[in-house]
């Protein structure tokens, strides 16, 4: 409850910062770099109250909300004629990924632990992230009255 209550809170930030700074890739990397700091934070971190460890939830669902910014990115790249379809497809193969993504988890977890198995599993997710980010096009302000050439 307290990490969708970021989440909320997420999306309207990295709204709000796409247009302050007038640009998508960077909020995105903003928000994939505070999720990184912040997963670390809950990785290792000991001895939290009970408030501590709502307010880290809150945090991480914070760093994580910025999907309204991400599906917008992800279709912009794309012409009008396919935008659409990209809106919707780009969130399952996200939620498709959770499966190799938890298949590596259980593989590391029986030999390196629950903590320094999620800690790697992360990592090379958010390396994915950035390497996938770095590669695209920065559509904010760029005219997107364009159909795909299929």
């Amino acid at each position: 409850m307290y990490t969708y209550t970021g989440l909320i809170f997420g999306d309207f930030i990295s709204g709000f910062l796409s247009q302050i700074l007038k640009s998508r890739k960077k909020v995105v990397s903003i928000f994939i770099l505070l999720t990184a700091i912040f997963v670390m934070v809950y990785l290792f971190s000991q001895g939290f109250t009970t408030f501590q460890f709502y307010a880290l939830c809150v945090i991480l669902g914070i760093s994580i909300g910025y999907w309204a910014v991400f599906i917008t990115t992800a279709a912009e790249q794309f012409g009008t004629n396919l935008r659409s379809t990209v809106a919707t497809t780009v969130p399952n193969f996200i939620r498709g990924s959770v499966i190799p993504i938890t298949l590596s988890f259980e593989l590391l977890r029986q030999s390196l632990g629950l903590i320094y198995a999620a800690l790697i599993v992360g990592i090379i997710a958010i390396i994915i992230a950035l390497i996938s980010l770095y590669n695209l096009k920065d559509t904010y302000g760029v005219e997107l009255d364009y159909v795909e050439n299929i």
